[in-house]
């Protein structure tokens, strides 16, 4: 372990562990509830107009956009959260490091530094294929927002604690087969709702990509 401790700090691999320790630090915060998980994400469906000082062309900038949108397509990005990919690249990214630079015996940053390029796209590779079962699931729960069918006015249990700040989960029951489980914002500033509350959806917050509750009291 002290090998490893020690192999993960020096130069060569100081940017792969850099990147796995921020990924680590945010799926912190995000267990802790300080951070939306989709906080830091890709709007891929944002349309970019071209300025009226610009010298490019029309066609080449639009070009230009359709290859990056096929780009991200590619890796799955735009279809799953950034850092869920960010997370399945930086493992690998930070393995493959390790294990290189070890076999190589090398110890010179410029070295591990150019050694990051293909291991950068060998990560990626990786990652796409990582990330495949989640681009159903996250899908899925898109397409319940796009095709209207959201569950406002209905009543749900509280799973994880939430306030206006902090995300939560509930669950909503359906007629047939397991309950809904939706990402969750409290409405009001003041309100904390615990586990095991029962609470009303009121709105939908597609900035945030979560369902505002208030608390309910049952008649």
């Amino acid at each position: 372990m002290t090998e490893l401790l020690r192999a993960a700090v020096s130069t060569p691999n100081l940017v792969p562990t850099t990147l796995l320790v921020f990924v680590l630090l945010y799926w912190l915060t995000v267990i802790l509830g300080l951070l939306d998980f989709k906080t830091v994400d890709l709007d891929t469906d944002h349309q970019y107009e071209l300025g009226h000082d610009t010298h490019a062309a029309p066609d080449t900038a639009s070009m230009g956009v359709s290859w990056l949108n096929h780009a991200l397509a590619f890796f799955n990005l735009g279809r799953v959260p950034l850092m869920v990919f960010v997370s399945f690249v930086a493992l690998p990214l930070w393995i493959g490091s390790i294990l290189l630079n070890y076999y190589l015996g090398n110890t010179s940053w410029l070295l591990g530094l150019g050694l990051l390029a293909p291991l950068g796209i060998g990560s990626l590779l990786v990652a796409k294929v990582l990330t495949l079962p989640f681009v159903r699931l996250f899908a899925a729960m898109q397409q319940d927002h796009d095709t209207g069918a959201r569950p406002l006015g209905k009543i749900c249990t509280v799973l994880l604690p939430t306030t206006a700040y902090r995300l939560g989960q509930a669950s909503v029951p359906v007629l047939h087969g397991a309950p809904l489980v939706l990402n969750v914002h409290a409405a009001s500033p003041t309100a904390e709702l615990r586990k095991g509350d029962t609470a009303l959806i009121i709105d939908y917050d597609a900035a945030r990509r979560c369902y505002l509750v208030e608390p309910y009291d049952a008649p």
